[in-house]
């Protein structure tokens, strides 16, 4: 079965934990005893209805406070598609969080209150999934309830939305309206919105052609862990594991390592349940070569006429996630790109985003917690990479402070620098 990663967004109390917890109970994928638990709680705080936000606002200052502070992970699942839902916060001294929970997000879920209309939070969040690439935007247009669902706040709400989002690279945009505490068009379609001509949000996330997203023409395979069981039985076996993260490896394509340069062919692509015709994103496999090279941790296998990019100086959008100190040029710093670990200095603040507006601070000399800028980068050792608009895999990176082991920043390469 196919599987589908989803990431929700949007502003604080316009109802993101709550339609999870719809999809979630709507889909009969909670246990009893855990719904229990939701409607003694809600009992507790005086709610007159099962309040569905408490099966993924888990910590307990997140539901004294009413709001999402970490990313909570659900999974579930319908005979057409498995779903994981990264719920990520609203608020933007969690940013950082909401970076991490929709980094590896097919779809976002961008929530927007009918009656506020496309809010600073939502238009950032929105920026935020473009500048993450994620292939497909749903907006969901909340709390239809409210306004006895009608058709002309939804299309006033729809309309604001839209003119914000054509500044964006955003190529797949989807409008739903939905009330997320009575269930409308969520599960089942709606007979409270005859004038929607759409699918419901369960039917369009079964449906959303999600395989083509994937590079499938430029073959990447890092190098993760080198394979050798030196028994009796397999005194002879080599193989080189990890995840493919782009194009599709076959036995007898000619293959290329990086960075020794040596050209060979694939002997065979193994999985646990033995070897496989063909291999690609994001399969785990083992990858036999027919000669014996010197390949270890952290190379790349590619095709000889389709390489990766190969420097040590990266231009790149980086998302700053301490709080113990701001980012400066010459700040030095570890760097893990796919398998490879290098260090790495900036060398370059270009300029800091203002994600609610999109103006460029050039004149920025410090990226603070949760702020976003364009940076130059230089290290230690070459980087063997892709844009990340054409693959998010080979395109991001995460910096590490080496004295507290802490990771600092998330970024996405522009290309060289």
């Amino acid at each position: 079965m196919e599987l589908l990663r989803f990431a929700t967004a949007g502003s604080v109390d316009d109802g993101k934990s709550t339609l999870i917890g719809r999809l979630l109970y709507d889909t009969k994928s909670i246990f009893q005893d855990q719904l229990e638990s939701v409607e003694r709680t809600s009992q507790q705080m005086g709610n007159e209805y099962t309040n569905l936000a408490l099966l993924t606002d888990g910590l307990r200052a997140e539901r004294e406070q009413g709001i999402t502070i970490d990313v909570a992970y659900r999974y579930f699942a319908t005979p057409r598609r498995k779903f994981i839902i990264a719920d990520t916060p609203g608020h933007i001294q969690y940013t950082r969080n909401m970076v991490t929970g929709a980094s590896t997000a097919d779809l976002a879920l961008v929530l927007v209150d009918v009656r506020k209309g496309a809010v600073e939070q939502s238009r950032r969040h929105a920026f935020l999934a473009s500048l993450l690439r994620i292939p497909h935007l749903v907006v969901c247009v909340n709390k239809m309830d409210l306004v006895d669902f009608d058709r002309d706040a939804y299309e006033k709400a729809k309309a604001e939305f839209r003119e914000f989002a054509m500044k964006l690279d955003i190529n797949d945009l989807t409008f739903i309206p939905v009330s997320a505490l009575h269930g409308d068009n969520i599960v089942e379609r709606s007979l409270n919105t005859p004038w929607y001509e759409g699918t419901s949000l369960l039917h369009h996330l079964e449906e959303v052609h999600i395989a083509s997203d994937r590079n499938l023409v430029d073959a990447r395979f890092p190098v993760q862990y080198v394979i050798r069981p030196q028994t009796d039985e397999h005194h002879d076996y080599r193989g080189y594991a990890g995840t493919v993260v782009g194009g599709v490896f076959k036995p007898g394509d000619e293959v290329m390592v990086l960075p020794s340069g040596f050209t060979t062919t694939i002997a065979s692509v193994d999985t646990f349940d033995g070897p496989v015709d063909e291999a690609f994103a994001p399969m785990s496999v083992t990858i036999r070569l027919t000669d014996d090279l010197d390949v270890s941790r952290g190379d790349m296998i590619c095709r000889p006429n389709n390489q990766p990019l190969a420097g040590q100086d990266i231009d790149a959008m980086l998302c700053w996630m301490s709080e113990a100190s701001p980012l400066t040029p010459r700040t030095k710093l570890a760097i893990k790109h796919t398998t490879r670990s290098a260090r790495a200095m900036v060398t370059d603040l270009r300029y800091r985003l203002d994600v609610n507006t999109l103006h460029r601070d050039e004149s920025a000399t410090s990226l603070g917690l949760n702020e976003i800028g364009r940076v130059s980068l230089r290290c230690t050792q070459p980087l063997f990479f892709d844009e990340y608009r054409r693959n998010r895999s080979t395109g991001s990176f995460v910096l590490i402070d080496e004295t507290t082991n802490a990771t600092v920043a998330a970024g996405m390469i522009l290309g060289e620098s």
